[in-house]
């Protein structure tokens, strides 16, 4: 048998998020960070998600809570998570694939042709058959090459 919590008394401490300074603390994992935060915005416990994602409050505590996710979650529970959370499905996956060491691009850049170009799907093809460590090494040198990458001129001269 299970007990109610009656309106106006607290919520069980497993079911309520950390602190809002919890939320941006540095060893959150992207997803984390983002889980928290809504929560925090809102005033929303684990089972207030989870009831209006549709998914196990026990899978939303896991991902609010695990801080090195092995692979990202599958799409159906990322689905969940972003109706339960009310935020758009690309900020999730983007917070998901992240937290994996990951990087998710949901369109891409306008002027650019990515259709058939061999590096870009080797690199794609190989990224599942790296360790998350690996990963988090290829992404911190993609972002370094992305920061020292020149800006094209406006006008495209």
């Amino acid at each position: 048998m299970t007990a109610r919590v009656a309106k106006g008394e607290p919520e069980p401490a497993e079911d309520r998020p950390h602190s809002a300074a919890a939320a941006t603390r540095q060893d959150f994992n992207p997803l984390q960070q983002l889980i928290h935060r809504r929560l925090q915005e809102r005033g929303w416990s684990y089972g207030d998600v989870a009831r209006r994602g549709g998914l196990p409050r026990s899978t939303l505590y896991t991902l609010a809570t695990t801080r090195n996710l092995a692979r990202p979650p599958r799409p159906a529970t990322l689905d969940a998570l972003a109706k339960g959370l009310e935020v758009p499905i690309s900020a999730v996956r983007a917070a998901a694939a992240a937290s994996t060491g990951l990087h998710y691009y949901d369109e891409i850049p306008s002027g650019e042709e990515r259709a058939g170009d061999p590096e870009r799907e080797l690199l794609i093809a190989s990224i599942d058959e790296l360790s998350p460590e690996d990963r988090r090494h290829v992404a911190a040198l993609v972002e370094s090459l992305r920061r020292r990458a020149p800006e094209e001129p406006a006008g495209g001269g």
